[in-house]
């Protein structure tokens, strides 16, 4: 199970040069954890950068995949990474919803380099 992370995302969908690095790991629809944290940044930023109609196809793709709710224990297990890493709220429920699902982790986000079943590709210079 792979949870792709924000930053990955839209590394794939604006074609970065990360994107080449980022294509070939992407999971089968079926292996891909979508936290609803994903959603929601997704949704913002696609809405704001591309387009509503751009922002609507890529959300009816992540119910495609298995989605992650946000619930009590995922909350609190943020909480606690948010403290011990230093994330923001958003990094932490992510994080916290890959752990809680036993998903690895794939981003192109620094603030979890280093992390235990974390992938971090750094973004390619354009």
């Amino acid at each position: 199970m792979w949870l792709v992370d924000t930053s990955a995302w839209i590394e794939w969908l604006i074609g970065s040069p990360t994107c080449e690095r980022i294509a070939p790991l992407l999971p089968l629809r079926e292996e891909w954890l979508v936290p609803m944290m994903v959603q929601f940044e997704l949704a913002k930023w696609i809405t704001r950068e591309i387009g509503e109609d751009k922002s609507d196809q890529v959300i009816a793709f992540t119910t495609t995949c298995r989605v992650a709710p946000l619930d009590t224990t995922i909350a609190l297990a943020a909480a606690d990474l948010a403290a011990r890493h230093r994330l923001s709220a958003g990094d932490a429920i992510i994080l916290a919803t890959a752990r809680a699902h036993d998903a690895d982790l794939l981003t192109a986000d620094a603030h979890f380099a280093g992390l235990p079943r974390v992938t971090y590709l750094a973004k390619t210079p354009a």
